[in-house]
């Protein structure tokens, strides 16, 4: 049990002087750290993390094994999917200046895809069709190549035709990040890292170097079931392969940078206004698709979620085996927020627990 519920748990013990005995009034719990506490206590998350600008919630521990306590806001952790929004605004980027079309084919670009008829802009809303590549690579093999990764994907036949639905891929944004080296003339990483996180001072983000496994400075240990020996069940996966999870997912960041990653984007310092504009309004109804609730719909590698007090926030979401983040920046000046967990919880009880916490996090900013 938290501390913050032992300390609702007890009892003010009162001496009664004379007629009247003062009357303690109970303080209404606290709906962000409610759902922080559900995922520990009973979804079995070793620790989770809640911040919003201003005020850092946290429940559970940092380390199993020791107990220290979680980290807070400059805590390092891996954004896992919450990557593709950067990418998604790389791309828009050589967009508006007017490097790339968002319907030009994909495979003016990229020669592998030549034959599959698919536009940048389907990369980016997930509607290519391309199956899944991260199911196909053997993660107790030798590092591949973004080459390597589109072609065991390419391989497979298509999940639908280009711009007959939506399914979403990892494959999509690894794509796209092949794309931008191509047309930017530099890695992906160092391009984003100048179109995007130097212009914000998102100085605690960074790209894992080549066979870099930790994460650099304060961090939570993170637990799952590392996809190189399912059958250990769910063990220490703070050391992960984090290159290679590339521009679909490779980013390290903190729950601080995060926020300033949105604030940024949504405030207009990052794109023109147009721009931004396609990015949330050229959207697909994804509601009860993957793990978005109802009344969801995804644009250009962000995806809006709509909020119990009204409004929608846009954000994304990032699982790993060790990690889920959740958060996004809200309409009508609810603010911003970062919900994280140490383990992946991506599905049932748990993912209630994470949306509720980023929900109620910004509808209190609103009340």
């Amino acid at each position: 049990m938290s501390r913050r519920r032992l300390a609702a748990a007890a009892v003010l013990a009162v001496t009664l002087t004379g007629a009247f005995a003062p009357v303690a009034v109970a303080r209404p719990a606290d709906p962000v750290q409610k759902q922080l506490d559900l995922l520990v206590d009973r979804d079995g998350v070793p620790g989770a993390l809640a911040y919003d600008g201003r005020v850092t919630r946290t429940a559970g521990v940092a380390d199993l094994e020791t107990g220290r306590p979680m980290v807070g806001e400059r805590g390092r952790l891996r954004l896992a999917s919450d990557t593709k929004a950067f990418t998604a605004v790389a791309v828009m980027r050589l967009v508006a200046d007017g490097r790339i079309r968002l319907d030009d084919r994909a495979g003016t670009y990229l020669p592998q895809l030549a034959e599959r008829g698919i536009t940048v802009r389907q990369l980016l809303k997930q509607t290519s069709g391309l199956p899944e590549y991260s199911s196909l690579v053997d993660w107790n093999g030798r590092p591949g190549t973004s080459e390597d990764y589109l072609a065991l994907a390419l391989a497979e036949k298509p999940v639908f035709e280009p711009g007959t639905d939506w399914g979403y891929s990892n494959t999509n944004y690894l794509a796209l990040g092949m794309l931008i080296d191509k047309v930017s003339g530099t890695d992906f990483r160092t391009y984003i890292e100048r179109t995007v996180l130097r212009p914000l001072h998102l100085d605690d983000t960074y790209w894992p170097a080549p066979g870099e496994l930790s994460l650099r400075g304060p961090h939570a240990h993170n637990y799952g079931v590392h996809p190189a020996h399912p059958q250990a069940g769910r063990v220490d996966v703070t050391e992960l392969p984090g290159y290679e999870f590339g521009a679909s997912g490779g980013l390290v960041s903190t729950p601080g940078d995060l926020n300033a990653f949105w604030d940024g984007l949504f405030g207009g310092r990052l794109l023109p206004g147009w721009a931004l504009r396609l990015m949330t309004r050229d959207t697909t109804d994804v509601g009860g698709r993957d793990v978005y609730p109802a009344g969801s719909r995804y644009g250009y590698g962000v995806a809006s979620i709509p909020l119990s007090c009204g409004g929608v926030y846009w954000g994304h979401g990032g699982d790993l085996p060790g990690d889920s983040v959740g958060g996004g920046r809200a309409s009508a000046g609810r603010g911003t927020v970062t919900v994280y967990t140490t383990t992946w919880a991506a599905e049932g009880a748990s993912l209630r627990h994470l949306q509720r916490a980023v929900d109620a996090a910004l509808c209190a900013k609103g009340r």
